[in-house]
C-alpha cells in the first residue's frame, strides 16, 4: 500500500530544513521549531528561500524522496531528486508511443477536460438555483459539448489546440457566475502574473496539482518532461501538465469553495505595484491547509469502479498511463467526474 498524504509543505521563508540521523529538522532564526520522522515523509514542498542542508538532500536522494522548491508566491522553481531511475525500457517506450499516439491521447486529454468543466458547472446549477435557468450558463455548457463532439473529430493538433482554446475561453468567460462572494471578480484567466485574487488562487493551485502528479509520474517510472500534447521545454514537466488538464477542474472546484464558504477573504492577499496579485503568507498557509483536508476526501474513480482518496489521483492516473505505454492497457483511461 502507497502512503498518502505525506507530503511535508513548509511556507516559511525563513525556515530551514536539516536532519538528524532519521529525523528531519525544521529551524526558524536556528532554533529547531518542528522534529519529524524520516520514515513519515514521501515528498517536500519547500516555499522557502533559506532550503535545506546537504545532508538532507543527500538522505532524500538516496530514499528516492522529491524536494520541490517552488517560490512564495506559487513559481515552481525546481527539485532535488535523485538520478533518473525505474525502466529505461519503459521510457524509450513512452517516447515511441507519444510520437505515434499524440492525436489520439491529446483528444482523449481535451475531451476529459471538457467533460470534467461541464460537470463542474453542473454541479454549481444543482448547488445554485440561479444558476439553471442562466442563458450564457446554458451556452457554455452547450459550447463545451460540442467541443467534445468535435474534439472527437479533430484531423490535427492544431485544430485540436483550437477547440481547446475556445472552450476554454468559453468556461472561464462564465467563470465570475459561479462566484457567490461579491467580495471576489473574476473577468479572464490571466496567468503571468495573476491580477486579481481568484487568478492568483488558481495559479498556485494549479503549480501545487502539477508538481504532485509530476512526483507521480516519477513514481512510476514515465519522464514527465516528456509529454504528449504540451510542447518539450527545458524544465518544464510537460506529461505532468498534459494530466494536469484532465484534473484542472478539481483545483477549479476548490477555489470556487474557498471564495463561496469564505475561507478565504481579501486580507489574504498582497498587490504589488505591477499589477501582480498573489496570496500572502497568512494565505497560502490557509490555503495549504484546506488542500491537505481535501486530499483525505475521496472520490469515486469509473475507471477502477473503487473510491480512493482525492490525493491518491496523481499515482492512480500515472500508474494508468505506464501501463498504456507498456501496452498492457489499449487506451490510456482518462480521470472524469461523476455528476450529481
Amino acid at each position: 500500500m502507497r502512503k498518502m498524504l505525506n507530503t511535508l509543505y513548509v511556507t516559511q521563508e525563513d525556515a530551514y530544513l536539516s536532519l538528524d540521523s532519521e529525523t528531519l529538522l525544521l529551524s526558524i532564526g536556528g532554533d529547531v521549531k518542528a522534529r519529524i520522522p524520516f520514515d513519515n515523509i514521501e515528498n517536500i514542498v519547500c516555499f522557502s528561500y533559506i532550503g535545506c542542508s546537504p545532508a538532507l538532500m543527500g538522505k532524500c536522494v538516496s530514499q528516492n524522496i522529491p524536494i520541490n522548491f517552488i517560490s512564495p508566491y506559487g513559481k515552481y522553481w525546481g527539485k532535488v531528486t535523485s538520478g533518473t531511475q525505474g525502466n529505461v525500457f519503459l521510457r524509450v517506450r513512452q517516447i515511441e508511443v507519444f510520437k505515434t499516439h499524440n492525436l489520439e491521447l491529446s483528444i482523449n486529454t481535451i475531451v476529459a477536460k471538457c467533460h470534467n468543466a461541464i460537470q463542474l458547472i453542473r454541479r454549481s446549477q444543482h448547488d445554485n438555483e440561479a444558476l439553471r435557468d442562466d442563458t450564457e450558463v446554458q451556452q457554455a455548457v452547450a459550447i463545451l459539448m460540442e467541443s467534445i463532439d468535435g474534439a472527437f473529430h479533430a484531423a490535427d493538433g492544431a485544430t485540436l489546440l483550437g477547440i481547446e482554446g475556445y472552450a476554454a475561453k468559453t468556461y472561464f468567460g462564465i467563470f465570475n457566475k459561479l462566484i457567490l462572494n461579491r467580495e471576489f471578480q473574476f473577468s479572464f484567466r490571466t496567468k503571468r502574473p495573476p491580477t486579481d485574487p481568484v487568478n492568483a488562487m488558481l495559479s498556485f493551485m494549479y503549480t501545487i496539482f502539477t508538481a504532485e502528479f509530476a512526483a507521480g509520474l516519477e513514481t512510476v517510472g514515465l519522464d514527465s518532461y516528456i509529454g504528449y500534447m504540451h510542447a518539450l521545454r527545458s524544465g518544464r514537466n510537460s506529461l505532468a501538465c498534459d494530466l494536469m488538464e484532465e484534473a484542472r477542474c478539481i483545483i477549479e472546484r476548490f477555489v470556487l469553495t474557498l471564495i463561496n464558504l469564505k475561507i478565504v477573504g481579501m486580507e489574504d492577499f498582497e498587490q504589488f505595484v505591477t499589477g501582480a496579485v498573489y496570496l500572502n503568507d497568512k494565505g497560502r498557509r490557509k490555503v495549504l491547509a484546506k488542500w491537505q483536508e481535501k486530499k483525505r476526501t475521496t472520490i469515486k474513480h469509473d475507471y477502477l469502479n473503487e473510491t480512493i482518496p482525492l490525493g491518491l489521483l496523481p499515482y492512480v492516473q500515472s500508474n494508468l498511463l505506464a501501463k498504456y505505454v507498456r501496452g498492457e492497457l489499449t487506451q490510456y483511461p482518462n480521470y472524469l467526474q461523476k455528476g450529481n
